[in-house]
Parts: C-alpha cells; structure tokens; sequence
C-alpha cells in the first residue's frame, strides 16, 4: 500500500494507432500475445510426458453435461458479436456497434478523431467497407458513422435498459484489442453512475462523461467503441476508458474500465442520425463560458465566468462576468475540470446552490441548471 498514491487516472481505450512508427510496437505487443499462447500450447503439449499420461489416465473423464455459465457465454457471444465491427482510419483503429439495419455505426468519438472516411470490418466478413461520418459528438465521446454500401443481413445490436444495471452483473466487452478483431474479455459491473474526466490529447476530446459504468473486464487499446454486453445480449454501454496507475509508469490498471450508458448512446445517437446534432444532450449546465481562476500565488482557486448566456442559468440567477465561482453544492470548485465534473453528475432542471466572489465578497445564489449545447 502506498499511502500517498495517487488516484489511477482514466485514459480512452483506443483507438489503437496505426502507421509505420507504431509497426514495431504493434508487432511485439501481438508477439507477445502469441507468445503466452506458445506458453499455453507448450503446457498442454507436455501432457504426453509419462508423468502427465500417467496423470492423466487417473483422472475421471469430463463430464458430459453442459456447463451452464459457459453456455450463456457462448449464446451472447453468438448473439452480439456478429454487430461489433471494426473501424480503421488512416491514424489507428478502433471498434464500432451497428445500430440499425441501414448502416449506421456507433463508436466513440475518439476512434473518429477528425476523419470523414473509414474502412469497417464486419466480425463474419473479411471484406472491408467503405464508411462516411455522419456525425460527432465530442462533448459525450460519441460519433456515428455510415457504411456507404449496407450489406444485406445487417445485425443491429439490441440495447438494454441502463436502470437495469446492476454491480455484481456479468458483463462481456467485444472489439479489437490491439488490432485483434472479434475478441471477446469477461468481468462484472464493479459500479454504475460513475463520472470520468478523459485525458485531452490526440484525438481524445477530453470530455467529462457522467453516470458510466465501471467494469472489470478488460478494455485495451483498440476496444473503444466496442459493446459492454450483460447475459441477455443486450448492449449495456460503449467501451470507452481504461484506468492508469501512476506507480506502473501509466500502465494500464488492470480491471477497471469505463463505458458509456446504453441510455446516452441511444439518446446521442438518435438525435445524429435525424438532425446530424445533439439538439439535447441530455447534460446539465450553467450557461457560461469560463476560464480556471488562479489566486495570488497562482494556485487554481476558482472558475471566473467570462460571459453569460442571456436568459440562460445563470444569467437568469444574477451571476455576472468577472463573478469567480468557488463552489457548486457542496462540491469545492477550483478548476474547469472540476466544474465539469460536478455539473455532469447532475441533470437538467436540477436546483443547485452556486458560491461565487464578487468584489472580495462570497455570496451563494441557486441556479436552476440547463441543458449543454452543441
């Protein structure tokens, strides 16, 4: 135990990239692969040693009944897999859930990044498909693309209900992990209503998402985008996020990953398909632009409103450019990030005490939050 360690640090599971430098890694990270496989396979092999026949001719054969957990594994998977794809851009790849019979494909925004054009995978096809962008949505890390040509036989997945959502749940993740199609890891749910702060950087959006569900099945790079699926093959969120430790030089946590609701990836995507926007993201927010605050000795110590909305949440509760904002509920707010984070655990409509300074002067005031544009 380290007391003073860090908190891990949530970090987007892909998309994996692509392209010469990255040839050398990709290559000895499915070496790698194969190379626990070899390990396997030199363990199974030695079964022909006498030790092991000997060993072996006094064990009892294998039952014959089914195993009954394994066979709900295997009809899910049976079941699901055929609608996770994989989406290659000319930067990396990642993963992709087919969400209805006209082509249309749901997967992160950070797999996207700012591509128009893709070439998707189908899991029972070889053949790649020509894609377009048909909209992104940074702000909750979705996006929606487009196969041109929609073969026939499409398998749409099915997406629960995220009220369902239970800790203790068994959940499966599919997609491509490290490039390697098709592969399928188990865990449960270990939380639900989780709000994560991505990492900004690359084609991460740096988005601050709220209510995800935290799994320990394993999500790696190349998994965003792919399906968080519970035994009723129902889709139950979009695989989105891994945690770092700090103390593995920002290696992958094991067992703690992140996917967005099944009710946000609905509501999202829904509104890309019909409007090619988000009219309503379904987020809460004050109706401001701000900046981190910093204090004489240039420590974060607030976020100062730049400008109001007019007729907006705040505008509408007296608050004014130049008002620093030091406290949402009871949460302290010293940064954007911080902000963000607070507001996206909350909804629209909501009812919030909001503690500002003015003039040397702390008021607290409620506010009445609204929806997040676009």
């Amino acid at each position: 135990m380290h007391p003073k360690k860090e908190p891990t640090r949530p970090v987007p599971a892909g998309p994996r990239p692509t392209g010469p430098r990255l040839l050398l890694p990709g290559a000895a990270l499915l070496a790698a692969v194969a190379l626990v496989s070899g390990c396997t396979s030199s363990s199974s092999s030695s079964s022909s040693s006498p030790s092991a026949s000997a060993s072996a001719s006094s064990t009892s054969a294998a039952p014959t009944s089914s195993n009954s957990l394994q066979d709900d594994y295997q009809k899910v998977i049976a079941n699901v897999l055929p609608s996770v794809v994989q989406i290659t851009t000319g930067t990396g790849l990642g993963s992709g859930i087919v969400y209805d019979d006209k082509g249309h494909v749901v997967t992160n925004a950070h797999v996207v990044g700012s591509a128009k054009t893709f070439t998707v995978t189908l899991a029972n096809s070889s053949k790649p498909l020509d894609a377009t962008l048909v909209a992104s949505y940074p702000e909750s890390d979705l996006a929606v693309i487009k196969l041109t040509n929609a073969p026939s036989g499409l398998k749409p997945a099915t997406f629960g209900d995220s009220g369902k959502v239970e800790v203790g749940q068994i959940t499966l993740a599919m997609g491509s992990p490290l490039g390697l199609s098709s592969s399928v890891t188990q865990g449960i749910v270990s939380a639900t209503g989780r709000t994560v702060s991505e990492p900004k950087g690359g084609d991460s959006p740096g988005a601050t998402i709220g209510n995800m569900v935290q799994t320990s099945a394993a999500i790696n790079p190349g998994n965003s985008g792919g399906a968080l699926v519970n035994l009723s093959s129902q889709v139950i969120g979009i695989n989105t996020l891994a945690a770092t430790d700090p103390d593995m030089n920002g290696s992958a946590a094991p067992g703690i990953g992140f996917a967005i609701p099944a009710a946000t990836i609905t509501s999202i995507a829904d509104q890309l398909i019909k409007d090619g926007k988000v009219t309503n993201s379904g987020r809460a927010a004050l109706g401001i632009t701000a900046r981190t605050y910093f204090d004489a000795d240039f420590r974060p110590a607030g976020v100062v409103i730049a400008s109001v909305t007019p007729g907006g949440p705040a505008a509408n509760a007296g608050l004014q450019p130049g008002d620093v904002i030091t406290k949402l509920g009871d949460t302290p707010i010293t940064t954007m990030n911080t902000l963000s984070t607070a507001l996206a655990s909350l909804q629209p409509g909501a009812q919030v005490p909001v503690t500002y300074q003015r003039d040397g002067k702390t008021t607290t005031t409620n506010v009445t939050l609204g929806t997040l544009q676009n």
